[in-house]
């Protein structure tokens, strides 16, 4: 009970209550959701900062995979620094350092994984098969992707369902990337396993600017 209501008070941004549950209980910071996550990462998958770096703050231990997802440049190079051999290595579920800092949007951190030599086109290792750039691109962050690019990303890689960068930048109705990707080369004509390419997805969703444009590139 006492861990079903710390992930509830985690997800409303409710921080005497983390505290006080943490304070009382401190085995609490090493509970799992039902999907598996520590109270860290529910905070991060959440978009729920402060409630991170509370919880660091409280003393949850930060592994190099969390601190790559909240952000935590100061720990992630402590770690990096002892472990050097975590910059190849994959979190539980399967995503790479780089990967998580490109989810997430730490454009810095991803830099100086980058510089350290991370590679930009490793897909995770589970069933998603999503890189950095994919990564970037569901997370909507545009700068990130231009990063990765700069880097040699792959512009039309393939995730699981034949999903490509491209498609979901439509998808997510963000003009700038998608402008960024058509830039780099990207195929706007590349589909799916079922049939759907970046315009039908975009227009799925109503995004009439990158209908618009796409449109533009390949009149229907």
């Amino acid at each position: 009970m006492s861990a079903s209501a710390l992930f509830l008070a985690i997800q409303a941004n409710d921080a005497a209550t983390v505290t006080d549950l943490v304070e009382a209980l401190p085995d609490l910071l090493t509970a799992r959701s039902p999907s598996g996550l520590t109270p860290l990462l529910f905070a991060a998958y959440y978009q729920r900062p402060q409630m991170a770096q509370l919880l660091m703050d409280l003393g949850a231990p930060v592994s190099a995979h969390e601190a790559a997802a909240c952000g935590a440049g100061p720990r992630l190079r402590e770690q990096l620094m002892s472990h050097p051999e975590l910059l190849h290595q994959d979190s539980p579920d399967g995503f790479s350092l780089l990967g998580l800092c490109a989810f997430f949007g730490h454009t810095d951190l991803a830099a100086e994984l980058i510089g350290l030599g991370a590679s930009v086109d490793r897909p995770s290792q589970n069933t998603m098969q999503v890189r950095p750039l994919h990564s970037a691109a569901a997370g909507n962050h545009t700068e990130l992707a231009e990063l990765l690019l700069a880097h040699g990303a792959d512009v039309d890689a393939r995730q699981h369902g034949g999903f490509t960068p491209l498609m979901a930048a439509a998808q997510n109705g963000n003009l700038e990337l998608v402008r960024v990707l058509l830039d780099r080369g990207a195929d706007p004509l590349m589909q799916t396993e079922d049939g759907r390419d970046a315009l039908s997805l975009a227009s799925e969703e109503g995004h009439t600017a990158v209908v618009q444009l796409l449109t533009e590139l390949n009149p229907r």
